[in-house]
């Protein structure tokens, strides 16, 4: 699928409709979408988004970020997401809230995100199969080192994910 081929929630003319999610970006339209942060031990798993994804591509982001397909619920998007770009089943989402932010994300392209974040605490034998297009590399890290990673280096890091660690981790961690 390409991002032509996915309807995705968003808000036109203040009623949520169903729009082709690139059409969505490139209008910079609210819309709705997904974050997941697994952790373990105290370390986040974050990936390192795929070369050819259409946005912030080589960026690391969160463990997990998507947009729900029209109708799809908000808990079975973060579990089919986890799925399909890590291989992960079986974990227990717990919703940690809801976040909006605006960000240019590149190319013209604008993230204006109602977002139901989830946190699920991972089991020390994870295993992980990250599909190729979607995922370059992941890592667990600490909060604390992420942070330091992220002041130090902001171009690195998807700009949903500076947001959430800087003005958000209470609710997601805490």
């Amino acid at each position: 699928m390409t991002p032509t081929d996915i309807m995705i929630p968003a808000w036109v003319d203040g009623t949520l409709t169903p729009v082709e999610k690139l059409a969505a970006h490139r209008r910079g339209l609210r819309h709705l979408a997904v974050s997941v942060f697994v952790v373990r031990d105290g370390e986040i798993l974050i990936q390192q988004r795929a070369l050819g994804k259409y946005h912030t591509p080589g960026l690391w982001a969160n463990t997990c970020c998507t947009h729900p397909e029209w109708g799809e619920a908000a808990l079975a998007c973060a579990n089919r997401r986890l799925d399909e770009e890590l291989g992960i089943t079986g974990l227990d989402l717990h919703h940690r809230g809801q976040v909006e932010y605006r960000a240019e994300v590149g190319n013209g392209l604008i993230e204006h995100e109602l977002v139901e974040v989830f946190l699920a605490e991972a089991p020390a034998d994870l295993a992980l199969a990250p599909n190729p297009a979607e995922v370059m590399a992941t890592r667990w890290i600490t909060p604390a080192a992420l942070t330091a990673e992220i002041d130090a280096t902001p171009a690195l890091f998807t700009p949903w994910l500076r947001i959430y660690l800087a003005q958000h981790s209470g609710m997601i961690f805490d």
